[in-house]
């Protein structure tokens, strides 16, 4: 790979939670406070990024106030549209800002609407593509008839209208415009793989958008925090493709932990990831999003079986090695692509699959597709249940306790939602995973350990219970519940597990997915105002945007890691409708 120019005067970072997400399904782009879209790949979600200041890299496309101003803004209910608002010395200014949904798979097309608000809006434009991370600087730049530029960065084709006042320089296009008082103006940026046809009409662009996002939406069921139960569901629905495939975040890159290495590729399908939003919709009614995560699961299921892998691209294709970049990194990490997820065995994907498969045909949406991948993956549990697996949170190989018993619970979901001959033999698979690994892996305080050979507590193991693989009721369930709740919490935050003697907080973050698991399992054994305070108090871990990442730094109160981190968003979807509804009885499926 070529090495990318040295950063020059592009935006500085943000801190996470400034940061609002515009998608399509096809890829996304994060738009910071100063109108700076400083994270964009294309032409799909895991290629290189044309915008790429965020991580250290060049390239952005800001829309800036020239007066002082404060910010704030908010999404149109229901979309990805978002509104950034500032109110200046003279007036207020607002800039409406989307990808064209839904995406075109060759093809982004970026529009932003310049709204002068009250007074006259004097902004600052500057467009500065460069394609692969920061490597390609724009090349054969033209104004190719008043207000339309047209240019290429890498293997891209791009073309900027609206642009009438814009010149050229060797970063890129720069422009001060001026919108009268009451008025608007509409810049629309395409970028392509192929050389752009007829220029996007951006009155029709924008009623399309809202269409197509009007079209995704589906009414939920009862739930807690209705809007951001939907606005999670409209998260969910920007990061999956037309294939099917849900990315697991929209970045790459963005630290976990300051200088701890933890920084990781998120910009592919994780099968466990897609099979948390494919129930937690299933749970919702939004039957859309759950029918994708069936039809891509099935498809990996029906094309690898027993050799699964735990992530794909959105297109089905295998994730890269894991490669540094020469960048400098969202400040506290350092940039990577790929990921060491490709070569790892993950047991409980199997279980996963079957849950969401069971959770489909409870609605009448498992198709014949679908329950063949079922047997599938059956049949991958019964040959590979003996061999060690990286687990849940990815670790060295080992007979981990989490893994044996999810997949125990989808062999009990799937025999009690499949009228077939085979259900029975589900069952009894499951009974013989459930009886080995309480052999093996039950501590000696009567709770579930993380593996025979670790004896210590994990958020995963709260999981099985949720889902049916063990009973609600089981000692094992409670005295789990009860040793997690004491050990691995703190102020109705949750954490995976213990790193090492060190307080729970200098470990790692606040984990926002196991804070929604303690919300489930509160709920499962009927303590209802514990479940609401932890649901309340995890739901609350966002900036303005409402973005969840994977952890929550407690003490600082910022949002670390990867950008939205989708089975957040999935696990708070479930559980604002599984808590407004009461308590499952012992032995029901969630």
């Amino acid at each position: 790979m070529t090495r990318p120019h040295p950063p020059h005067d592009d935006p500085p970072p943000h801190v996470l939670r400034e940061y609002a997400l515009i998608a399509d399904g096809e890829r996304g782009a994060l738009v910071g406070p100063r109108g700076d879209i400083t994270w964009l790949c294309a032409p799909r979600w895991d290629s290189g990024a044309v915008f790429a200041a965020l991580v250290g890299g060049r390239g952005h496309y800001t829309v800036t106030p020239t007066e002082r101003f404060v910010w704030g803004g908010s999404y149109e209910p229901g979309t990805l549209i978002w509104r950034n608002r500032w109110v200046t010395t003279s007036g207020v200014i607002e800039c409406h800002e989307a990808l064209a949904f839904p995406g075109d798979r060759r093809r982004a097309v970026l529009l932003r609407r310049i709204c002068a608000v009250e007074g006259d809006a004097r902004v600052t434009v500057r467009l500065e593509p460069h394609a692969e991370y920061g490597a390609h600087r724009p090349r054969d730049v033209r104004r190719e008839r008043p207000g339309v530029w047209t240019g290429r960065t890498g293997p891209l084709h791009w073309r900027w209208t609206g642009a009438d006042a814009a010149h050229h320089r060797t970063a890129g296009m720069a422009a001060e415009l001026t919108v009268p008082a009451g008025g608007h103006h509409d810049l629309v940026l395409e970028l392509s793989e192929d050389r752009p046809g007829e220029p996007v009409d951006p009155d029709r662009a924008w009623h399309a958008t809202r269409n197509g996002w009007s079209r995704a939406a589906q009414p939920l069921s009862d739930c807690l925090a209705p809007d951001d139960a939907r606005h999670a569901h409209t998260v969910l629905r920007g990061l999956t493709s037309a294939s099917g495939g849900m990315v697991a975040a929209a970045t790459t890159s963005l630290p976990e932990r300051a200088e701890a290495g933890r920084n990781y590729d998120y910009r592919y399908v994780w099968i466990r990831d897609q099979c948390y939003a494919g129930q937690a919709a299933a749970a919702a009614g939004a039957h859309g999003l759950t029918d994708d995560a069936v039809r891509f699961v099935a498809a990996r299921l029906h094309e690898d079986g027993p050799r699964l892998a735990p992530a794909y691209t959105v297109a089905g294709a295998s994730v890269p090695d894991q490669e540094p970049l020469p960048l400098p990194g969202y400040p506290g990490g350092g940039d990577r692509i790929g990921n060491h997820v490709n070569r790892q065995f993950q047991l409980d994907a199997f279980g996963e699959a079957l849950l969401l498969f069971a959770a489909a045909a409870r609605a009448g949406r498992l198709g014949p597709d679908g329950r063949r991948a079922a047997d599938i993956a059956v049949a991958a549990i019964e040959r590979r249940h003996h061999e060690p697996d990286a687990g849940i949170w990815e670790l060295d190989d080992r007979a981990w306790t989490h893994s044996r018993l999810i997949c125990a619970a989808g062999l009990r979901a799937m025999a009690a939602s499949v009228h077939c001959p085979q259900a029975a033999s589900w069952a009894g698979l499951a009974d013989t995973l459930t009886a080995r690994t309480a052999a093996t892996s039950t501590h000696p305080t009567g709770r579930w350990q993380r593996a025979p050979d670790d004896p210590g507590l994990d958020a995963a193991l709260l999981m099985p219970a949720i889902r049916g693989g063990v009973g609600a009721r089981d000692p094992r369930t409670v005295r789990t519940l009860d040793a997690y709740r004491a050990e691995l919490t703190h102020d109705h935050y949750a954490y995976r597990f213990r790193h090492d003697e060190r307080p729970l907080a200098e470990a790692e973050g606040a984990f926002l997915l196991c804070g929604y698991l303690m919300a489930l399992a509160e709920h499962q054994q009927g303590n209802e105002r514990e479940a609401v305070r932890w649901f309340e108090r995890n739901r609350a871990a966002c900036g303005p945007a409402g973005l969840f990442t994977e952890e929550y730094d407690i003490g600082q109160r910022q949002l670390r890691g990867n950008l939205p981190q989708a089975f957040v968003h999935a696990l708070m979807l479930e559980t604002s409708v599984r808590l407004a509804a009461p308590a499952p009885t012992e032995g029901e499926q969630l």
